[in-house]
C-alpha cells in the first residue's frame, strides 16, 4: 500500500472552508450520520441507508476500517460554530496498484444548494492527487441526481457513459452515470496547485 496516507489522529488532514471544517469523523457524530443516512431525500440517491442508530454503528466502523486497512479516507463536514456535522465526503475503494479511488459524499437537505460540496471537494481531490498518488478518481451518479451530476461536471469530471440497469434498489433497476477525473485532465493542474 502507498505509505502517503498517514492515518494517525494527529496527522489526519483537516481542511477549512468559510464556515465549515472537513475533519475526522468521530464517535459523537453517529447521530448526524444516522440522521443523514436514514433521511429519505439523502438515501434516494445514496447507496447506503440505516433504520436505527444501532445499525448505523456499521457505518461508523466502515469509516474507521477505511483508515486502518488503508482503503480510503472520509471526512465529516462540520459547522465551525458548534462542530456539528452536516454531511460527509471521502475517498474509498482505493486501488493503489492502479492509482485509482472512488469519490462519495452526502449532505443533510437543510444544507443543500449552499455550495458546501463545491468548496469542499476540491480539498479532498487535491489530497488524493498529491498525497495518495492517485491518477484516477471515479464517481457513480444516478441519472435522476442532476445536482450531483452538475457538481461533478463543474469540478472537471468527465462523463464517460452510463451503465444501464446496473443495480436493483427499492424495487426497481437503476442506471448509473460513470464520471472520472484524471490527474492529466485540463484543470487538475490548477486544482493540485490550490488555485481551485
Amino acid at each position: 500500500m502507498n505509505q502517503n496516507l498517514d492515518t494517525t489522529s494527529s496527522a489526519f488532514p483537516i481542511f477549512h472552508l468559510d464556515n465549515y471544517d472537513l475533519r475526522k469523523i468521530q464517535a459523537k457524530d453517529i447521530h448526524t450520520i444516522f440522521a443523514g443516512l436514514s433521511h429519505p431525500d439523502v438515501i434516494a440517491h445514496y447507496g447506503v441507508s440505516y433504520q436505527s442508530l444501532e445499525a448505523t454503528q456499521e457505518q461508523m466502523h466502515w469509516y474507521e476500517q477505511l483508515l486502518l486497512e488503508r482503503k480510503g479516507i472520509w471526512w465529516g463536514i462540520a459547522r465551525r460554530d458548534n462542530d456539528e456535522l452536516v454531511g460527509a465526503c471521502g475517498l474509498n475503494d482505493w486501488r493503489p496498484d492502479d492509482h485509482r479511488i472512488d469519490l462519495g459524499y452526502w449532505l443533510l437537505p437543510d444544507y443543500w444548494r449552499r455550495g458546501i460540496m463545491q468548496r469542499g471537494l476540491p480539498h479532498i481531490l487535491r489530497y488524493a492527487f498529491v498525497h495518495m498518488n492517485i491518477h484516477r478518481v471515479h464517481a457513480d451518479v444516478e441519472p435522476e441526481n442532476l445536482a450531483s451530476f452538475q457538481l461533478l461536471r463543474k469540478l472537471g469530471f468527465v462523463h464517460e457513459g452510463t451503465l444501464r440497469d446496473v443495480e436493483y434498489k427499492g424495487g426497481r433497476y437503476l442506471s448509473l452515470h460513470q464520471l472520472s477525473l484524471i490527474k492529466t485532465d485540463p484543470g487538475v493542474v490548477a486544482l493540485v496547485q490550490g488555485a481551485i
